[in-house]
């Protein structure tokens, strides 16, 4: 079979869950050939043979850190040419939609970002894609060069199916242009404990009917008692009731997780565009009018206040 490029998102080689979701799409359509850049590359390697990676193509440079993402673009252009891939998959994060546009215009490919999912097809890999807020599903293939194609998180299940995985050094030459811009500092960012928004598998967001930030930690505790991800609408955000990083919607993140829990939002096209795809939604909200409850699964009306803490409490006590 042809082999199908993945690049690792991954932190100090613990490699990160949307990776081994492209390492299952990328079975569909080839054998997953992986790209690790930076460190720990043997301890990645392990987890990528268990999911399917017939080989990882490793590189570890000081430029991959020093400088923003153009070095990584050299090095996933290196194994391009290594590989002749029949397609490229790139995780539809910030960092890897740049990366792959990069990458795209370099080699002279076509490119699909946010994908949901990716199939064979006779002229090539098929992406589905989610589109106009989510209205409408359109299935996609690149006419010229070979597919570039970021996919959001949770558009698959991993699956476990072990291959060679074999470790290969790969010789990267970073180029001057690509350090232009170069990284001065960094400030870790401060962990609340909760999963990543756009990979958690349960997200509960408030939006305005949260009526301010010393109200927000109802919506915090629904949320650790289901292990889930913390989000917030634009308004909440906007108000400055809640961090700009947890914004779901169109100008925020978007997130695609098996349940999405949606206090005090009224379903605006903006915040729709964002949560649309999740598996299963449910609203809670005191207008029966609201936009929100046209596209629920399950919708509460009733006061967010009592529904949310009522709630919390039986997850508890079902939890034991």
């Amino acid at each position: 079979m042809a082999e199908v490029l993945v690049y690792v998102d991954h932190v100090d080689g613990a490699v990160r869950k949307p990776t081994l979701e492209l390492l299952t799409l990328a079975r569909r359509i080839g054998d997953p050939v992986a790209v690790h850049l930076g460190p720990n590359a043997e301890e990645a390697a392990k987890v990528l043979a268990e999911h399917g990676a017939v080989k990882v193509l490793a590189a570890d440079a000081p430029e991959f850190a020093e400088y923003l993402v153009a070095p990584k673009v050299d090095a996933l252009q290196a194994a391009y040419d290594a590989v002749s891939p029949a397609a490229v998959l790139l995780p539809s994060s910030a960092e890897g939609k740049e990366i792959a546009a990069r990458l795209a215009l370099r080699i002279g490919s076509g490119i699909i970002t946010d994908a949901v999912d990716v199939e064979s097809g006779d002229e090539g890999p098929v992406a589905t894609q989610s589109v106009f807020a989510a209205s409408y599903t359109t299935k996609s293939r690149v006419s010229k060069g070979t597919p570039v194609i970021t996919v959001k998180p949770n558009s698959a299940a991993p699956e476990a199916a072990p291959a060679a995985g074999t470790v290969e050094q790969l010789a990267v030459t970073v180029a001057d242009s690509s350090k232009g811009t170069k990284i001065v500092s960094r400030t870790p960012r401060e962990s609340t404990g909760r999963p990543e928004l756009t990979e958690a598998a349960i997200v509960v967001s408030g939006g305005r009917g949260v009526n301010g930030a010393e109200n927000f930690p109802v919506i915090e505790a629904l949320a650790d008692s289901l292990g889930a991800a913390v989000g917030a609408s634009r308004a909440a955000v906007d108000a400055g009731w809640y961090p700009h990083t947890n914004q779901v919607g169109q100008t925020g993140k978007s997130v695609s997780p098996q349940l999405y829990i949606a206090a005090g939002i009224s379903g605006a096209i903006q915040h729709r565009a964002g949560m649309q795809t999740s598996k299963t939604i449910v609203a809670i909200n005191k207008d029966a009018e609201a936009p929100i409850f046209d596209l629920v699964d399950y919708g509460v009306v009733g006061d967010l206040f009592d529904v949310v803490p009522a709630l919390t409490d039986e997850v508890k006590t079902r939890k034991g």
